[in-house]
């Protein structure tokens, strides 16, 4: 770090100190644990008090034994915190004037609000900075914050300069958009990129096919969130910038979660922060290390909006590595959404890398969208130059892992829409048998 981005380090933790230090409490906490894993027997205590907490102080848990298990609690969802949101907010809680509002992007719905206490929020303030550097940023580097800019996520020029970063936006990615965003990396000197997957996939292939010279650049850490990215994608941006690319796993209504291991696409999950059920794909039973199933949060740190055995629509296989009675935790692989899944011939789910590994050196291709429409039935959309795009290549890299009875159709169509956030979705599954 150069002088003014140890000086911005420095203030931040004289600031919380005189605060009381509580974010640096956490912050060696999570680093503790993410070194060494977590006690397995703190872990039972948090979850315990928060059940507690849950039944004493909420209307929708009220019913349920102070001395309940965590089995024995329902599995929740998106859903049910929408239709009982205010069954879910604390009564110690409601009223408190240091809570804020965290709102889910709505990529796929309804936005959803959700509370979070100042304990929850010093939690996460320390989880961002410990992730943060573990992917190579550090507060005060110059950053660049690619998305789309909504006002209820904007920050303001005096927010901008005193955490020395740059709001990109993402809504329009043409040349003329990517050509702007590196002259202002280029001449701001920025350090780090936090961005879309997708918008920094295109930013990749911009460089490519322009062959932009990207050796003065100072980009030394690159963070992907809120989408899965190609392998292919990640190790081109390693190549044009000559730094790590490890992916955030995170969402609004939860935080920072976790972060791409440097040499694999696993993600070591914060388990001091939250505890994780792996659950089978069609019952509440566990699945086993190494098999696929449901992503199921406990936040151990949230008490103004209790959240226990949350089931945030995401699939993944994990992987528990445990010592000396303390765990630490990998999702080994990360199929994102079960809308975003997508299943062979025969019901087995495949990874999204499938498509989009073999998807992004197409000649032609500005855009694509996979869609399982039913069992057997599959389609591409496509969005490029039809004269340069070698449709028999694509159905010869992709047809094999559906299964010789797959049907495979290409659309060229004029424009792929984006989601309400402005994310871009490559893999969507429309078959009934696998969404319901």
């Amino acid at each position: 770090m150069v002088i003014d981005e140890k000086m911005r380090w420095a203030a931040f933790w004289t600031l919380d100190k005189a605060r009381g230090g509580h974010v640096r409490k956490y912050y060696d906490e999570i680093r503790d644990s993410f070194i060494h894993g977590t006690p397995a027997d703190k872990t039972r205590k948090k979850i315990r008090d928060l059940i507690l907490h849950a039944v004493k102080t909420t209307e929708f848990y009220k019913g349920y034994s102070a001395y309940s298990s965590l089995e024995e609690l329902p599995v929740v969802n998106k859903d049910t915190f929408r239709n009982n949101y205010d069954a879910f907010v604390s009564s110690t809680y409601r009223d408190a004037k240091d809570n804020r509002i965290m709102c889910t992007s709505g990529s796929t719905g309804t936005p959803l609000s959700m509370v979070q206490n100042k304990d929850k929020i010093d939690h996460n303030t320390a989880a961002g900075i410990f992730l943060g550097a573990a992917g190579g940023y550090y507060i005060g580097m110059k950053q660049a914050f690619i998305r789309v800019w909504v006002n209820n996520v904007r920050k303001s020029r005096l927010q901008q300069t005193a955490e020395n970063s740059l709001m990109m936006d993402s809504s329009k990615l043409d040349g003329p958009a990517i050509e702007k965003m590196l002259d202002v990396m280029h001449r701001q000197r920025v350090k780090c990129l936090v961005g879309y997957s997708s918008a920094l996939g295109e930013i990749s292939r911009y460089i490519d096919e322009n062959d932009v010279d990207t050796s003065k650049f100072c980009v030394t850490s690159i963070i992907p969130i809120s989408e899965s990215m190609p392998t292919v994608v990640r190790d081109a941006l390693k190549r044009q910038f000559g730094c790590k690319v490890m992916a955030w796993y995170s969402n609004e209504e939860n935080g920072i979660m976790g972060i791409q291991t440097p040499d694999s696409e696993a993600y070591h999950i914060d388990t001091e922060s939250y505890y994780y059920e792996i659950l089978k794909l069609d019952s509440d039973e566990p699945a086993e290390d190494g098999e696929l199933g449901r992503v199921v949060i406990t936040d151990l740190y949230n008490y103004a909006f209790p959240i226990l055995r949350y089931d945030n629509g995401d699939l993944a296989v994990a992987h528990h590595a445990e010592n000396g009675g303390r765990v630490k935790l990998y999702l080994t692989e990360l199929y994102g959404r079960r809308s975003d899944t997508i299943y062979d011939c025969n019901g087995n789910a495949l990874t999204p890398y499938v498509i989009t590994n073999n998807m992004w050196d197409v000649k032609g291709v500005k855009q694509f969208r996979f869609i399982q429409e039913d069992v057997k039935k599959y389609t591409l959309w496509l969005n490029g130059d039809e004269n340069l795009i070698d449709k028999e290549l694509i159905l010869d890299r992709i047809k094999p892992y559906f299964g010789r009875e797959a049907e495979i159709t290409i659309e060229m169509i004029d424009e792929i829409p984006v989601l309400n956030s402005g994310k871009r979705k490559y893999i969507e599954n429309r078959c009934e048998k696998y969404i319901r």
